[in-house]
């Protein structure tokens, strides 16, 4: 199962809440991973669980022809209305573990721990079968997860207040997140309710469930060469640094290998 129930009132204000990613220097690292790992730079590039397309959008300007794939139909319906700029981008409304696309594709990325919405380890193969089914031969999946210090230490059992960015013609927007983590199955909880300030001043409020899964490097590095990948390596941030035990993201990268 995945682990989100439609970003629904989430999705409209997904990206004021994560006004702190950086996406153009994220961009720059996936750019740096297709020029270390693959002989030339790929054309048709697949951006897996796009969510509102902003990573999409950033790899469309950098001239790749983008295919952005979500289950959130609230999502992407955000997505659309920011539209598509100057580049080519086709949106599917298809799920993670079993998308189709009209071909292949020269590579793939998922970001913001879209894998850890991955629930089970059976969805987690076929998710990275399918993604290894629609890569070119020697094609590269770039994508992070959220590291077990972070579900242990940072997710835990611990209570959060967010505060999104206000925009001009907007009012405030406010997120309390509560966590419930299981470290036996590896399943947090995630309590969400939404606060939206209105013209007049009162707030509106709405609640979302949502979990994620915590995998280990074993588990990850398994599955991928289960499913026919190569393993290329594992990291910490945007320099390619190796991980610590305090890592919070693992940012991954493996080849499609087709005989």
């Amino acid at each position: 199962m995945s682990g989100c129930e439609g970003y629904g009132p989430l999705a409209r204000v997904y990206e004021r809440l994560n006004a702190e990613v950086d996406y153009a220097a994220w961009a720059t690292f996936i750019e740096n991973g297709f020029a270390r790992f693959l002989k030339e730079k790929p054309t048709l590039v697949l951006d897996l669980a796009c969510g509102t397309g902003t990573m999409t959008r950033e790899l469309s300007s950098r001239g790749y022809d983008m295919i952005g794939v979500d289950g959130s139909s609230d999502m992407l319906s955000e997505a659309y209305a920011k539209g598509t700029g100057d580049g080519n981008i086709l949106y599917l409304l298809q799920d993670m573990r079993s998308f189709e696309l009209y071909g292949t594709v020269g590579a793939v990325v998922s970001c913001l721990d879209s894998i850890n919405y991955l629930l089970k380890e059976d969805d987690l193969k076929k998710t990275f079968a399918t993604v290894h089914n629609y890569l070119d031969p020697d094609g590269i999946f770039l994508f992070d997860v959220n590291t077990p210090y972070k579900f242990s230490e940072v997710y835990g059992n611990n209570a959060y207040i967010l505060e999104g960015d206000r925009e001009e013609d907007g009012g405030a927007i406010y997120c309390g997140w509560q966590n419930e983590y299981d470290e036996e199955s590896g399943i947090c909880d995630f309590w969400l309710s939404l606060f939206e300030e209105g013209e007049d001043g009162t707030y509106l409020r709405s609640d979302e469930h949502q979990r994620e899964r915590c995998y280990t490097q074993t588990q990850l590095k398994e599955t991928l060469e289960a499913c026919g990948f190569e393993w290329l390596g594992m990291w910490s941030d945007f320099e390619f640094s190796e991980p610590t035990p305090t890592t919070e993201r693992w940012y991954i990268a493996a080849r499609a290998k087709k005989s």
